[in-house]
């Protein structure tokens, strides 16, 4: 793979000692061996494990696979309006983020990084002009934040060589900051105790079924000595297995033993229902409602309907505000006010056909939009005569209304 290491952006000069890695778990790796330090439970919540939990994996997927799939463009303000721009930097931002990875895959990794360890970090590069022609995703167990009489930069290691970029060189996303604007939270690291229930959940629930469904037990039986009792558990225990492994459903024990159960069966163990906490803690977690992950426990016609618009309001349209903002400040500066990047969150549409519809309709017949704009929205060609506004001529201010004559049908008394 091409690293991102250009000659233009590299800076001289001692680092102060104090910084922030961008991928702090792999410290406390090194020094506790918990990624983000142990649990309540007891159990070291790793990003693999966390996304062992099937509710967390689900909401990274979901986010991040959203994110990904919106359309992604960049626009020109002309007059009170706008016009959309062709070319590299659209191309880059739409299609293509290198010549290695596709748009969609690089905003994958980025919304996957930021929804798990909590940060992503690319670097720009630009052409002599200063035009960005690439966007290179950089390993975060590298990446380290400084600050530097007051300000921010990116020291990147690769083996032996080390470079420091400036904040305007890099896309920073994440998902909460620290006070000092350099550390980050992950939402892993930060609800570990939570997600550290849903991996419980899973390992007890597969231990529950190792032996067949059949729950743990004890052995009763007159026992003549410490070897015959543990052959006697040995012995039961192999029947059991073999039972379970055969399909059969008799179990036969040996003259004078015993069985008695110490555990709780499936539906006293409540498995289920802790199973499905998680998920709704999960949710919480990511501000996503529960069937986003397929979670339809509480789901009605109306309210799964409700859900999907809150999801986008206030869920997708801050991830949506934030990633926008981002690259406006550091692909066409602070000063720049004439092009800026958007993404069209109506490509949460694609796949409902008949809602489209009813949208390019309500917008043409009310003067909204002009035909040839929708037609374009679908990659359909222009229409000779769909450049102008249109309205409905049934619509007219009050008092303005024709004059019309009724003529009375055939057969019909005249008054």
């Amino acid at each position: 793979m091409r690293l991102p290491f250009f000659p233009k952006s590299e800076k001289r000069g001692e680092v102060p000692s104090g910084s922030v890695p961008v991928s702090y778990r792999n410290f406390l790796e090194m020094i506790t061996g918990l990624a983000g330090g142990g649990s309540a439970a007891g159990i070291s919540v790793t990003t693999e494990k966390a996304l062992g939990v099937p509710a967390v994996s689900a909401a990274v997927n979901f986010l991040s696979g959203t994110m990904a799939g919106l359309p992604l463009n960049i626009y020109r303000r002309k007059g009170e309006g706008r016009e959309k721009v062709s070319g590299k930097l659209a191309r880059l931002l739409h299609d293509v983020a290198n010549d290695e990875t596709t748009s969609f895959n690089w905003r994958k990794q980025l919304f996957d990084s930021v929804l798990t360890d909590g940060r992503h970090v690319t670097f720009i590069e630009r052409s002599r002009t200063g035009e960005p022609i690439n966007l290179w995703p950089l390993d975060p167990t590298g990446t380290t934040v400084k600050r530097q009489n007051g300000r921010k930069f990116y020291e990147y290691r690769d083996g032996s060589r080390t470079l420091t970029y400036e904040a305007s060189e890099v896309l920073d996303l994440f998902y909460m900051l620290k006070p000092d604007g350099l550390g980050h939270r992950g939402p892993i690291d930060l609800h570990k105790d939570t997600i550290a229930l849903g991996i419980a959940a899973t390992n007890f629930g597969s231990k529950f079924f190792q032996n067949g469904g059949v729950p743990p037990f004890a052995v009763k039986g007159a026992f003549q000595s410490e070897k015959a009792m543990q052959r006697a558990a040995q012995d039961l225990e192999g029947a059991v297995r073999n039972a379970a492994k055969n399909d059969r459903m008799a179990l036969v024990l040996p003259i004078g033993l015993d069985i008695e159960q110490l555990g709780a069966d499936a539906e006293k163990s409540q498995l289920v229902e802790l199973k499905r906490f998680v998920i709704e803690e999960v949710a919480r977690i990511y501000s996503l409602p529960p069937t986003f992950l397929q979670d339809l426990t509480h789901g009605t016609f109306s309210n799964t309907e409700q859900q999907d618009l809150h999801f986008v309001k206030h869920t997708l349209k801050r991830w949506v505000e934030q990633f926008e903002q981002e690259l406006n400040l550091k692909l066409f500066g602070r000063a720049s006010n004439t092009r800026f990047a958007e993404m069209n969150m109506d490509g949460l549409l694609r796949g409902d056909f008949k809602t489209r519809m009813d949208g390019y309709a309500t917008g043409i017949q009310n003067a909204i939009l002009m035909p040839n704009e929708a037609r374009r929205r679908e990659n359909l060609p222009d229409d000779p005569s769909g450049n102008t506004l249109m309205i409905q001529g049934a619509t007219v201010p009050v008092g303005q209304q024709p004059a019309t004559t009724q003529t009375p049908e055939e057969g019909d008394d005249a008054a």
